[in-house]
């Protein structure tokens, strides 16, 4: 508002004031660069956390997200879920499932907390308890995994 003010002044004459006019429209442009920068990262973060925790963010991310990033959140979710399901024949191809290749289909998995029943493949159900060991195909307990529901045992 005070940049328009001498602005103003300097049309109708005041030459001297045209420094200080540039000086802090250069400030306000920089403040704007910065201020779309950390709204970028934000937003590259937003959507890491798609990949990381799957498509529903843990209450305390929530929390720190305002309604347009959540909602931005949810859009992009959406869109990859489209995306996900017109490739890979019928079934789609759920690209977040394997982040890095896997070196075997089974892995050994120790549970973390109480979780309740958990249906394998070839339908038998397999009751996670806090602290019991499990062989399960990697592909099904993945996402329990990045929840922190299993952890993977390393031998």
């Amino acid at each position: 508002e005070r940049n328009q003010a001498d602005v103003s002044e300097a049309k109708a004459g005041r030459t001297d004031l045209i420094f200080l006019i540039r000086f802090r429209h250069c400030c306000l442009l920089r403040n704007q660069r910065c201020l779309l920068a950390y709204l970028y990262d934000r937003l590259l973060r937003i959507r890491a956390l798609r990949w990381e925790y799957g498509s529903v963010l843990p209450n305390t991310i929530q929390f720190h997200m305002s309604a347009e990033e959540a909602e931005w959140f949810n859009r992009y979710k959406k869109s990859l879920a489209t995306y996900m399901r017109s490739v890979g024949g019928e079934e789609g191809l759920d690209l977040t499932q394997d982040i890095k290749p896997p070196k075997s289909l089974y892995i050994e998995v120790r549970c973390l907390r109480d979780h309740g029943e958990f249906e394998v493949e070839d339908g038998t159900t397999i009751l996670l308890k806090k602290n019991s060991q499990h062989f399960l195909p990697r592909w099904k307990c993945e996402q329990l995994i990045r929840q922190g529901v299993l952890e993977h045992v390393l031998s």
